[in-house]
C-alpha cells in the first residue's frame, strides 16, 4: 500500500491479507476492507492460494469466510480459487445497519453483484492510487518478488526467506514459510548449489 505509514518489510503476504480481512468484516473497519480489495484486485494472481484457502477454512468468523467467498466468485476464471465458493452460503449485507436505506438510495457496489455479499456502492472506497503496482511490491517485497520469478507457491517463499537467513535449518524454514518440510529441504539444497 502507499500509505504514510513504515511498512513491514516482507511481511507473510497471506497472514496479512487475512488480518485485513477480519478487520474489515468483523470490526466494521470499512477502510481497510476498501484498501483490501482495491489490492487484491491489482494482485490476487500472486497470492498463494493453497495457503489463504486452508487459513479462511479454519477461520471460525462466518462474516470473513463470506468476504472470501464473495472474492473467489468475482476471480472465477481462476480455477485456484474454486475450494472458496461455498455452495451453501446465504446472502450476507456488509453493513449490520442502514443496508437497505443506502441500496435505496445508492443502489449496489457492481463490483459485488452476484457474489452473495450484499455492498451498498460507496461504502467501500476504490482506492487504487493507495495500491501500489506489481512492479513497485515487487521492488520492495522479498516474496512477492520470488512468486514473479517462480510462481505463486511456497518454493518462492522459501528463496525469499533463505536469501535473508541461507544458515536456516530446513525445519525452521518449513516452519516459518508454512511449507513442507520436503519442500523445504528442496530449495534449501537448490539455493547451497547454486550458492557454492
Amino acid at each position: 500500500m502507499n500509505l504514510a505509514v513504515d511498512p513491514i518489510p516482507d511481511a507473510n503476504i497471506e497472514d496479512s491479507v487475512l488480518a485485513a480481512s477480519v478487520a474489515g468484516m468483523e470490526e466494521d473497519d470499512y477502510r481497510i476492507l476498501g484498501l483490501l480489495v482495491a489490492w487484491l484486485d491489482t494482485h490476487h494472481a500472486r497470492l498463494l492460494a493453497d495457503r489463504l484457502i486452508h487459513l479462511v477454512h479454519d477461520l471460525t468468523v462466518p462474516r470473513t469466510q463470506a468476504f472470501w467467498h464473495a472474492m473467489a466468485l468475482r476471480w472465477q476464471e481462476d480455477r485456484r480459487w474454486a475450494r472458496l465458493i461455498l455452495p451453501t452460503a446465504k446472502p450476507i449485507e456488509l453493513l449490520r445497519t442502514g443496508s437497505a436505506f443506502l441500496l435505496g438510495r445508492h443502489g449496489a457496489d457492481e463490483r459485488f453483484a452476484d457474489t452473495g455479499l450484499i455492498v451498498p456502492a460507496g461504502v467501500l472506497r476504490l482506492r487504487t492510487g493507495d495500491v501500489l503496482t506489481p512492479k513497485q511490491v515487487a521492488a520492495q517485497h522479498r516474496a512477492y518478488r520470488y512468486r514473479v520469478l517462480m510462481g505463486s507457491g511456497y518454493r518462492a517463499d522459501l528463496w525469499a526467506a533463505l536469501e535473508l537467513d541461507p544458515s536456516m535449518t530446513a525445519s525452521a524454514l518449513a516452519h516459518q514459510a508454512y511449507a513442507s518440510f520436503a519442500t523445504a529441504w528442496q530449495v534449501k539444497r537448490d539455493f547451497a548449489t547454486l550458492s557454492a
